[in-house]
């Protein structure tokens, strides 16, 4: 892939709708995606021609329409026409996404869509578009959040805080608030705790879904090497072409959330030793680095984009609108 895969991104708009993104707060991914995607990546090509896949640089966060973009490109050259938007790809952290590229059906059909709000009950289709990580870098960097003890470090058995909201997260508190010292599930954390403090201490770092499927908690547990205890309905888990998360992390039903203390329990002492060893292992593929650097995230999002290219066939002969 480093040899030979290339990305054309188109140049027209102007800051901020295109060619920008937030690079700081929950949504930091599509910022960080077309920064480095516009400086000197080796991935980059300035000429249509040479290029695999055609990048769409807007950001959902900054504009809700995105039909007249997609008709002044198609107009203006000839690559969205001769595969309908198949060799396409936008990307984006917002939940708003999926609706967004809705508008324009061969873009929801269609095209790569980078998401992610990866829910296959809102129309994620895994065989096409690409899950991508949810990264919240409340500073921009990851300085202080990667790294956490050895498993005979961390005398919380598992840990949760975070607002009330999405189907999930009610029942989870409902049964594990304040009712267990092992499981420790808050709504907000008590003055002067520290959150990422919290998450190292504990073995199992819970990631509930909120209103939509993805959690910046799931990658806040991988930085922090706590085992991801994810309870999602729908959820496409990010880099699974190549990624064993069941090596790596638990997967609860929503249902079993009475359940859950039994559950992590019935993981034992060796097995769970394994599981945090793979976290580290997995942790370089979610880190964000400026420049880019290989095997990281910037590159596993576009290794997701090459997998589904390789299944495009494009009519080079097709034209017309």
């Amino acid at each position: 892939m480093e040899k030979l895969f290339r990305v054309y991104v188109y140049e027209e708009g102007e800051p901020p709708l295109f060619h920008d993104g937030p690079c700081k707060s929950i949504y930091s991914m599509e910022g960080r995606f077309i920064y480095a995607m516009e400086s000197e990546s080796p991935f980059h090509t300035r000429d249509p021609e040479k290029a695999h896949v055609y990048f769409l640089p807007f950001s959902v966060t900054k504009m809700l329409t995105i039909v007249d973009y997609v008709d002044v490109i198609a107009r203006k050259y000839r690559y969205w026409n001769r595969s309908l938007g198949a060799d396409h790809f936008i990307l984006s952290c917002h939940d708003w996404a999926p609706q967004a590229s809705s508008a324009k059906s061969n873009l929801y059909q269609n095209s790569i869509r980078v998401l992610c709000n990866a829910n296959t009950s809102e129309g994620f289709n895994p065989s096409k578009d690409v899950s991508l990580p949810e990264i919240n870098l409340k500073t921009g960097l990851t300085a202080g959040i990667i790294g956490g003890p050895s498993a005979s470090h961390r005398p919380t058995l598992a840990f949760f805080a975070g607002g009330l909201h999405g189907p999930i997260r009610p029942l989870l508190l409902e049964h594990w608030k304040g009712k267990d010292r092992d499981i420790q599930v808050y709504e907000y954390l008590p003055r002067g705790i520290s959150y990422y403090d919290m998450m190292r201490k504990a073995k199992f770092c819970i990631c509930p879904s909120g209103y939509e499927v993805a959690s910046p908690r799931v990658v806040e547990a991988i930085y922090l090497e706590c085992v991801p205890v994810i309870i999602s309905d729908g959820y496409v888990l990010p880099f699974s072409d190549v990624l064993n998360w069941k090596s790596f992390s638990i997967q609860v039903a929503k249902k079993d959330i009475p359940n859950l203390k039994e559950i992590l329990l019935g993981v034992s002492q060796r097995q769970y030793i394994r599981m945090q060893r793979r976290v580290r292992l997995v942790q370089r593929h979610f880190v964000v680095n400026s420049p880019p650097k290989r095997f990281d995230v910037f590159h596993m999002i576009l290794h997701s984009i090459w997998l589904r290219r390789l299944n495009i066939r494009v009519n080079p002969m097709a034209e017309g609108t």
